[in-house]
Protein backbone atom coordinates (compact mmCIF):
# COMPACT_ATOMS: atom_id res chain seq x y z
CA UNK A 1 0.00 0.00 0.00
CA UNK A 2 2.42 2.58 0.41
CA UNK A 3 3.77 2.17 -2.87
CA UNK A 4 0.52 3.55 -4.44
CA UNK A 5 0.45 6.87 -3.12
CA UNK A 6 4.16 7.25 -3.42
CA UNK A 7 3.60 6.26 -7.71
CA UNK A 8 0.09 9.17 -6.97
CA UNK A 9 3.13 12.18 -5.63
CA UNK A 10 5.29 11.03 -8.35
CA UNK A 11 3.34 11.45 -11.00
CA UNK A 12 1.21 14.29 -9.74
CA UNK A 13 4.95 16.19 -9.76
CA UNK A 14 5.99 14.90 -12.97
CA UNK A 15 2.72 16.38 -14.13
CA UNK A 16 3.30 19.54 -12.58
CA UNK A 17 7.28 19.37 -14.37
CA UNK A 18 5.51 18.98 -17.46
CA UNK A 19 2.99 21.39 -17.31
CA UNK A 20 5.50 24.19 -15.77
CA UNK A 21 7.70 23.25 -18.65
CA UNK A 22 5.07 23.45 -20.88
CA UNK A 23 4.43 27.37 -19.69
CA UNK A 24 7.95 28.23 -19.58
CA UNK A 25 7.82 26.95 -23.81
CA UNK A 26 5.07 29.13 -24.14
CA UNK A 27 6.77 32.19 -22.41
CA UNK A 28 10.23 31.29 -24.30
CA UNK A 29 8.23 31.06 -27.62
CA UNK A 30 6.63 34.24 -26.83
CA UNK A 31 9.69 36.59 -25.52
CA UNK A 32 11.70 35.15 -29.19
CA UNK A 33 8.49 36.56 -31.30
CA UNK A 34 8.59 39.49 -29.33
CA UNK A 35 12.15 40.37 -29.96
CA UNK A 36 11.95 39.35 -33.64
CA UNK A 37 9.27 41.87 -34.16
CA UNK A 38 11.01 44.71 -33.09
CA UNK A 39 13.01 45.71 -36.11
CA UNK A 40 10.09 44.76 -38.39
CA UNK A 41 7.64 46.68 -37.01
CA UNK A 42 10.35 49.75 -36.89
CA UNK A 43 11.31 49.81 -40.31
CA UNK A 44 8.45 49.10 -42.16
CA UNK A 45 4.60 50.41 -42.87
CA UNK A 46 3.98 53.34 -44.82
CA UNK A 47 6.48 55.43 -42.82
CA UNK A 48 9.84 56.31 -44.14
CA UNK A 49 9.99 59.07 -41.58
CA UNK A 50 12.03 56.96 -39.23
CA UNK A 51 14.65 55.39 -41.83
CA UNK A 52 14.66 59.58 -42.97
CA UNK A 53 15.74 60.72 -39.46
CA UNK A 54 18.45 57.69 -39.38
CA UNK A 55 19.41 58.99 -42.80
CA UNK A 56 20.27 62.81 -41.57
CA UNK A 57 22.02 61.12 -38.27
CA UNK A 58 24.56 59.25 -40.08
CA UNK A 59 25.04 61.83 -43.68
CA UNK A 60 27.50 63.84 -42.62
CA UNK A 61 29.58 60.08 -40.99
CA UNK A 62 30.44 59.05 -44.63
CA UNK A 63 30.11 62.88 -46.59
CA UNK A 64 34.31 62.30 -46.88
CA UNK A 65 34.18 59.00 -48.35
CA UNK A 66 35.38 58.41 -51.72
CA UNK A 67 33.42 55.38 -52.81
CA UNK A 68 31.52 55.50 -56.36
CA UNK A 69 28.14 53.85 -55.23
CA UNK A 70 24.95 53.06 -57.24
CA UNK A 71 22.70 55.80 -57.15
CA UNK A 72 19.60 55.63 -59.22
CA UNK A 73 18.00 58.89 -60.16
CA UNK A 74 14.38 59.70 -59.15
CA UNK A 75 13.84 59.68 -63.38
CA UNK A 76 15.49 56.13 -63.56
CA UNK A 77 13.25 54.50 -61.22
CA UNK A 78 10.26 52.82 -62.18
CA UNK A 79 7.51 53.86 -60.94
CA UNK A 80 6.47 50.09 -58.87
CA UNK A 81 10.24 49.83 -58.51
CA UNK A 82 10.37 52.73 -54.92
CA UNK A 83 10.85 50.15 -52.67
CA UNK A 84 13.90 48.45 -54.70
CA UNK A 85 15.76 51.28 -55.31
CA UNK A 86 15.87 51.77 -51.52
CA UNK A 87 17.03 48.62 -50.64
CA UNK A 88 19.82 49.06 -53.31
CA UNK A 89 20.02 52.49 -51.51
CA UNK A 90 20.18 51.27 -48.29
CA UNK A 91 22.55 48.37 -49.22
CA UNK A 92 25.47 51.05 -50.78
CA UNK A 93 24.84 52.97 -47.36
CA UNK A 94 26.04 50.12 -44.94
CA UNK A 95 28.79 49.14 -47.75
CA UNK A 96 30.09 52.81 -46.92
CA UNK A 97 29.31 52.52 -43.58
CA UNK A 98 31.57 49.33 -43.44
CA UNK A 99 34.24 50.84 -44.96
CA UNK A 100 34.44 53.97 -43.64
CA UNK A 101 34.78 51.61 -40.23
CA UNK A 102 31.60 53.72 -38.95
CA UNK A 103 31.21 51.80 -35.39
CA UNK A 104 28.25 54.47 -34.67
CA UNK A 105 24.96 53.02 -32.75
CA UNK A 106 23.18 55.59 -34.76
CA UNK A 107 24.01 52.97 -37.38
CA UNK A 108 22.13 50.18 -36.30
CA UNK A 109 19.11 51.48 -38.28
CA UNK A 110 20.97 50.99 -41.39
CA UNK A 111 21.58 47.17 -40.79
CA UNK A 112 18.16 46.29 -39.19
CA UNK A 113 16.96 47.71 -42.57
CA UNK A 114 18.96 45.78 -44.72
CA UNK A 115 18.14 42.60 -42.27
CA UNK A 116 14.37 42.33 -43.45
CA UNK A 117 13.88 40.28 -45.89
CA UNK A 118 12.58 42.04 -48.94
CA UNK A 119 11.27 40.51 -52.02
CA UNK A 120 12.57 41.69 -55.15
CA UNK A 121 9.98 43.45 -57.27
CA UNK A 122 9.13 41.84 -60.53
CA UNK A 123 10.96 44.21 -63.67
CA UNK A 124 13.06 46.35 -61.67
CA UNK A 125 16.69 46.82 -62.73
CA UNK A 126 18.87 45.71 -60.23
CA UNK A 127 21.17 47.93 -58.19
CA UNK A 128 24.56 47.18 -60.75
CA UNK A 129 22.17 48.98 -64.14
CA UNK A 130 22.30 52.21 -62.32
CA UNK A 131 25.14 54.30 -62.28
CA UNK A 132 28.00 55.28 -60.38
CA UNK A 133 28.09 58.18 -58.59
CA UNK A 134 30.77 60.07 -55.91
CA UNK A 135 28.29 60.29 -52.07
CA UNK A 136 27.67 63.66 -52.32
CA UNK A 137 25.00 63.02 -55.61
CA UNK A 138 24.23 59.74 -53.87
CA UNK A 139 23.46 61.32 -50.73
CA UNK A 140 21.09 64.24 -52.45
CA UNK A 141 19.45 61.21 -54.71
CA UNK A 142 19.00 59.00 -51.51
CA UNK A 143 17.25 61.92 -49.87
CA UNK A 144 15.18 62.69 -52.78
CA UNK A 145 13.91 59.02 -53.29
CA UNK A 146 13.27 59.01 -49.38
CA UNK A 147 11.25 62.76 -49.58
CA UNK A 148 9.29 60.99 -52.45
CA UNK A 149 8.27 57.95 -50.51
CA UNK A 150 7.37 60.20 -47.75
CA UNK A 151 5.24 62.36 -49.90
CA UNK A 152 3.20 59.30 -51.37
CA UNK A 153 3.20 57.48 -48.20
CA UNK A 154 4.82 54.41 -48.91
CA UNK A 155 7.48 51.89 -48.12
Amino acid sequence: MPRRPASGVQFQSTCNLCRESHKTQVWLCFLVLSFLSIPTCAASGNNVQPLKRCFEMLKHTIQKSDAMLYAPSIDDIPENCTSMALKCYMLEFQMVLDEEEVNDAKATCIFAYNKIPRPDTVGCPPCEKYSLKNITIFLDRLNTLLEKMNAQGKM
